[in-house]
Formats: structure tokens, sequence, C-alpha cells
């Protein structure tokens, strides 16, 4: 069976999407290769179909437990031999899936790279006949990305002690060119055909707002999307437990998960969040990457991520089907330090050496800059995320909260120099730069303790600012930092004047600022995303969607794997009456077809006859 004929009849799609081709074309001629492609973009198919068009098993490495348990179900369904093979199985499940992988009964296994280490495992390995080693978030072998693991470092030497060395194949969401190229040595992937199909997802919509009351905020956004699942992220487990007790509180079906839950309670909650039971899911960020749940339609980070890799990870939860999704910010400033204390204790210190660990934070904290200077600019949200994985972008993308938000931008050049004035009298009176919430307090002229102990209140800046609110200041302060006119100190945060202030200050230059009055979220589609040829009929989508939900409880499997909503919705679109209009749908194969054709077939015959 060729590539073509596997993607038809195993996945229910005519075509391959932008670099899923060449990826996959590379491995059939035994070639390694490195495939950078958004979440949301096929990378699973880039090694699902090589696998079962080459003879033999294909090994996939992959980090969490969930992931494995969720992809090897969807390709049971999709009518492939598959398994996995983790510390999830007892001692008779692990015998058995061995024997039947020594028995070449399994096209597919997925294993924890830490299983890769045992005599055992490395003993069965020499004797299969192993067609590809596919690594999934390969990004994880990396020391320059948001998810090392120390345990892909042991990859390499498992290939080189089977008895032939199978083409690699390395995966990855979000990786910068410096990433890349440590995934290519770390691995010692050879002359790897190398595709990044870019990193924008044009169906996401992003957003950060800054509220007073981030709670009452976050409540209320979740309120607007009752019915829709999503994730909550937050930075700490009792952030985690206030959000969801104020959801539940309000009525809103939430379920929670985070390191401190008993195991059997992190899995029952995981387990009501996929299977929509309960649809909305407050979590640190422990949870997610494994999650292959496709009807997401809202990501809201509670605190600000520590990078803009953690970040774009996390968002890429949303969407995955196709459909429109929004990604939500909810910035203060205090996260920064928050994001600050868990770079310096929150990582597992045994795992790296004193010099390794001193390296990690400095990298971290670089990374934590770009995360802040995303929060603070004016410009588009899209546009930095992508500047900064190396894409170019648009100036305005039209599908985030700066660029469809209802905002302007004024001159701003006299407000400007009375904030880099401030700084500069502050250095020269202390010797030494002060934070932004001492400088927005100069401003405002604070009768603050700090700021009368250290004689501010006499500089002819003091209360310059008055007339304006501490927001609107602390605004300003971040839009200077964003246009490189201030320098915020990542290690103790304290605000310098850059050499561009200078020409604000004495020759004139101009500071032009943009002031948001609203941002809301579009509800109509995104640029770029998917459309169906015909309109769609929403009373037949959610009968769809009602019988998707029965069909997958009498199956205790989760409805996405039954059918994804961008399948149902081109399939709603095309109203099929006949078998053979029923595999035109995107995302019906054979097996699916076979399956759940008849019922299917029978509800949207049924809905159209009662229109006749």
């Amino acid at each position: 069976m060729d590539k073509y004929a596997v993607l038809r009849e195993y996945f229910g799609y005519t075509d391959f999407r932008p670099g899923q081709e060449a990826l996959i074309d590379g491995i059939l001629s035994g070639r390694d290769v490195l495939g950078v492609m958004p979440t949301g973009g096929g990378k699973s198919l880039c090694y699902q179909v090589p696998a079962l068009v080459l003879d033999g098993v294909t090994l996939v490495v992959s980090p969490l437990i969930s992931l494995m348990k969720d992809q090897v179900t969807a390709l049971q369904k999709a009518g492939v031999s598959a398994a996995y093979i983790n510390s999830s199985l007892s001692p008779e499940e692990l015998r058995l899936a061995y024997q039947r992988m020594g028995q070449g009964q399994y096209k597919i296994v997925y294993i924890a790279p830490e299983r890769l280490e045992g005599d055992g495992f490395i003993s069965l390995a020499r004797r299969l006949n192993i067609a590809l080693l596919a690594v999934d978030e390969a990004h994880c072998i990396s020391q320059w990305g948001q998810d090392f693991r120390p345990s892909y470092l042991r990859i390499p030497d498992f290939v080189e002690r089977l008895s032939r060395r199978p083409p690699v194949a390395a995966f990855t969401a979000t990786a910068t060119s410096r990433v890349r190229e440590d995934i290519c040595q770390r691995l010692t992937l050879e002359e790897p055909v190398q595709v990044v199909t870019g990193f924008d997802r044009p169906n996401l919509y992003f957003d950060v707002l800054r509220p007073k009351s981030k709670l009452k905020t976050l409540c209320g956004l979740v309120e607007e999307r009752r019915g829709k699942s999503g994730i909550v992220y937050c930075s700490t487990r009792s952030a985690v437990d206030k959000v969801y007790a104020a959801l539940r509180e309000r009525g809103i079906p939430a379920t929670r998960y985070h390191a401190g839950l008993t195991q059997e309670e992190r899995k029952k909650n995981q387990e009501d969040f996929i299977y929509d039971r309960r649809p909305v899911c407050v979590a640190t960020n422990a949870f997610g990457m494994g999650i292959d749940k496709s009807n997401v339609s809202f990501v809201i980070h509670y605190n600000m991520p520590m990078s803009l890799d953690a970040y774009y990870q996390e968002v890429g939860r949303a969407g995955r089907d196709g459909e429109p999704a929004d990604c939500i910010l909810l910035y203060s400033p205090g996260d920064i330090q928050t994001a600050k204390y868990l770079i310096r204790n929150g990582r597992d210190n045994d795992a790296l050496s004193e010099e390794e660990l001193e390296q990690a934070i400095r990298q971290d904290m670089v990374r934590l800059e770009d995360m802040t200077g995303y929060c603070k600019t004016g410009g588009c949200l899209r546009g930095y995320i992508l500047r900064y994985f190396g894409q170019d972008a648009p100036e305005n993308c039209g599908n985030c909260g700066v660029c469809c938000g209802e905002s302007e931008t004024t001159d701003a050049t006299r407000q400007a120099q009375m904030v880099l004035s401030c700084v500069w009298r502050i250095k020269d009176k202390l010797g030494y730069n002060v934070g932004a919430l001492l400088l927005g307090r100069v401003l405002l002229g604070s009768q603050d303790k700090r700021v009368l102990e250290l004689g501010l209140n006499e500089l002819s800046t003091y209360g310059l600012m008055k007339s304006y609110g501490k927001s609107q200041i602390r605004d300003i302060i971040d839009q200077l930092e964003g246009q490189d006119y201030l320098y915020a100190d990542p290690n103790h945060g304290g605000i310098s004047l850059t050499s561009r202030a200078g020409a604000v200050l004495y020759h004139g230059e101009k500071v032009y600022l943009r002031f948001q009055t609203a941002s809301p979220a579009p509800e109509k589609a995104a640029p770029g995303t998917k459309s169906t040829a015909a309109p769609v009929e929403s009373a037949l989508l959610d009968r769809l969607k009602a019988l998707r939900l029965e069909l997958a409880r009498q199956e205790d499997i989760p409805a996405y794997i039954v059918f994804s909503n961008a399948t149902l919705t081109d399939m709603a679109a095309r109203s099929p009456r006949t078998m053979d209009e029923f595999l035109s749908v995107s995302g019906v194969g054979q097996i699916k077809a076979l399956r759940y054709g008849k019922q299917f077939l029978a509800a949207i015959n049924d809905y159209l006859a009662e229109k006749e």
C-alpha cells in the first residue's frame, strides 16, 4: 500500500498538508528527518503514514503517558495495530506487550524515553525489524528548549546498540534555530531532511489583558464560553485551587490538575476533561503536553508563562481541529517575580551539574525577557511570536487583541519625556535604578514610605503624572520598554535609560504609543482558517455532535476520537446521503466509515427528511 492509499484508507484525507509529503518521502527513502510544524499541523501523520508503508515496527519516543494512550486509542479506532509501553502497565500487561512485539503484531509502538535504557527492552529491540525511530516533542532533548528532559539524551545510545540503525525522525511544534541545531546534534541526525512549515496558527486569536481583578475577569471570560472546552493555566498549585473553586462556585463544570493531587485524582480529573464530562480544566503547566484533544476552543493563562516557547506550546492545545479558538493571557507585573522564583527554584537540580544549572538559569532569564516583551508590546501579538521564532510577519495580522481591538495610536512624546526624565533623576539621586513599581509611585506623587525614605519626593518629577491612573503609567512604562527607550534588568528589575532615550529627552524625537479601549475576541472565523464549501446547518451539526457523544460514551472513548469537530462541520456542510458520499468527508477513512457510517448517515437522512 502506498502513502496515498494509507492516507485515504486509515486517516480519511485525500491530500497532504504543507511539509508532510517532503518529510514522509525522506523517511521512505531511508533519510533522517527533522520536522518543525505547528500544533495541529499534522506532525503525527509524518511518521504514522510511513509506519504503515514500511515493513517492520515503528517506535515512537513520547514524553507523556496520556499522549501515548490517546494516540494509540485513535490509531486502533482507525484500524491500526498499535500499543504503548510505559510505567502505567502492570507487569503482566508489559510481558504481553513485549511478547506481541516480538511476534510482530504491532506496526506502531509508543514508548517512554526512560524505557530505552532497560536491558530487557534493548535485548528485545535488537531482535526486531525496526523500520523507523520517531522522536516526538524533540525539543525535550535540547537544554536550550523549555522542556529539557535528561532521559532524551540517551536516545542516541539506544540507537547505537541496535543491530541496524533505522532512520530517525524528530518532530516538534516550537523550536528556534538554536534549538533545531541542538536537536540535530544531540540526536546525531545524519544529513536530515529539514522542513519548517512555519509557526503561524491563523485560527488562533491572541490577546493580552491587564485586568484590575484577574479572578473576576477570568470568571467572566470562562462564563462567556460556557459549554465550550478550554484550559486555564496557572503558575502555582495554590492559584489552580483558587481559580478552580471560583469557577465551581459559579456553576461552571470545571476540574483541576496539578502535582499536589493524588495520582488517582489527577487521572480521574484528566479523563473528566478529555471525555467532556467537565469541559474546563484549571491546571499548572504539567498538564496538557500529552493531551491530544482536538476540540479545545480556548486557552487562558491566569499567569504569564516563563518563556514564549512554553506559551506557544500551551496555547497550541487550542484549535487543533482547525476551528477558531481564543488564546488570552492575563498579565500583571507580579507575574515576573513569580516566574523568576520558579526559574531559580522550580527545576530538578539533581539532574544537572552546578555549571549546567547556572547556564540553564541564565538561558531561562533571557527567555523570560522575551516573554515579558510580548506582554508589554504595543504591536501585533502574532507578529511578535512569529518573529521570535525567526519567521517574517506583517505589521497587522487582523486576528489579535491589538490588531482588531479598539485602540488608537497617539503622540505620547510629552508623557514619555516625563517618565524618561524621572528615571534619569532617580538614578542621579540614588546612584542606582529602581523598579517600575517605585518609579510609578514617584510619578504619581505617592506618600509611600519607601518613596519618602529615599527622598524621592524631593525630585522635580515627583507627582508629575498625578492626573494619570496607576495602570496608565505602568502601560506607558511597559510600552517605552517595548520600544527600546527603557530597559528592565532581568535579575533585579531596575529600569534604566537606553541609548534611544536621549533623542526623546534632548533632540525632539517623537514617541507614539498605542492605547487600547477594548479588546473583544472576534466571533468570526480567523483569516486563513478552513471553511466548508457549503453553509453549515447548525441544527444538523448539533444533531451530529449529540450522536458522536452517544457513540463515544458507548465505547468509553473521548468524543473527538470518533470524529473531530472539523470532520463533523464538513459532514454537516456536505450532508452525505450514501456511503460513497460519506467517504468524501474530510477525516472519514475506510475503517471509521464501516464502524460509524450507518449511524451518521441515518441521522443525516432523518434530518433532511424532516426538513422536506
